[in-house]
C-alpha cells in the first residue's frame, strides 16, 4: 500500500462500516456513486482514496464488496474480532456499553471493570467485574482499554500495561503517562466543542463582512 494521506485513512473506517453493512445484506457489488451516497462522500474522493489501495473496480462495473473488505482486513490489519475492555461503569461507561454495537469494525467491548461493586454485574450483555479483579479477568490477548474513570488514573494505566494493554482510549481529561509502545487517544469532548465556536463564528464573521 502506498503511503496514505492522514485525511483518506480517517475516512477508511467509514467506508469499512457502509461495506460490512452492504456485505450482511448479501449485496456483492456497489458503484462509488452507490456508496456516496451512504457516506456522503463525493465519489471522486472514495475513488481517489480507494485507489490507494490498488486497482480494485472497473469502470460500469463497480467495486467487489467481499474484495474490498477483504483488502481492507490484510492491508491495514483491522481486526473485526478485537476484544476491547472498559475500565469504569459509571455514567459515560455505560453510555459505551449501550452502544456497544461497532458493525464488526473494530471489535466489541468483551467486559468492564469497576471499583464500585455495586456496579458490577451484567449490564447491556456486557459484564462488568470488581477493579480488584483486572489481572485474573482480562481476556487473554487483549490490547485495547477503554478507561473512564476519575480517580487512581495512573495506577490504573500502569496496572492495565502490564496486563498487555498497548492501546487506551482516554477520557480521563487527566495527565498520563505510559511506556514506549503504549498508545494513548485521548478523547475531550469540552476542546472539540470549543474547536467548532470558533470555527462556526469564524464562517459567520466571514459570511457577514
Amino acid at each position: 500500500m502506498r503511503n496514505v494521506p492522514k485525511a483518506t485513512l480517517q475516512r477508511y473506517p467509514i467506508y469499512l462500516k457502509a461495506l460490512n453493512r452492504l456485505d450482511k445484506n448479501g449485496i456483492d457489488r456497489v458503484m462509488s456513486k452507490e456508496l456516496a451516497m451512504m457516506v456522503d462522500i463525493e465519489p471522486t474522493t472514495i475513488r481517489r482514496d480507494f485507489s490507494f489501495l490498488g486497482n480494485l473496480g472497473k469502470q460500469g462495473y463497480g467495486y467487489s464488496v467481499p474484495k474490498l473488505i477483504e483488502i481492507f482486513n490484510k492491508q491495514l490489519g483491522v481486526n473485526f474480532d478485537e476484544k476491547i475492555i472498559l475500565v469504569g461503569a459509571g455514567n459515560l461507561g455505560s453510555a459505551l456499553l449501550n452502544y456497544n454495537k461497532w458493525d464488526y469494525v473494530v471489535g466489541e467491548i468483551a467486559c468492564g471493570f469497576d471499583v464500585d461493586e455495586k456496579k458490577c454485574g451484567e449490564h447491556f450483555g456486557v459484564q462488568i467485574y470488581p477493579m480488584n479483579e483486572l489481572e485474573q479477568r482480562i481476556p487473554q490477548g487483549c490490547h485495547i482499554a477503554i478507561l473512564t474513570i476519575s480517580s487512581h488514573v495512573q495506577e490504573t494505566v500502569n496496572r492495565l500495561v502490564e496486563c498487555g494493554i498497548t492501546g487506551i482510549v482516554d477520557f480521563t481529561h487527566q495527565h498520563i503517562s505510559a511506556p514506549k509502545g503504549v498508545v494513548i487517544k485521548a478523547i475531550d469532548v469540552v476542546s472539540s466543542i470549543q474547536e467548532l465556536v470558533f470555527s462556526t463564528n469564524a464562517i459567520n464573521q466571514k459570511a457577514m463582512k
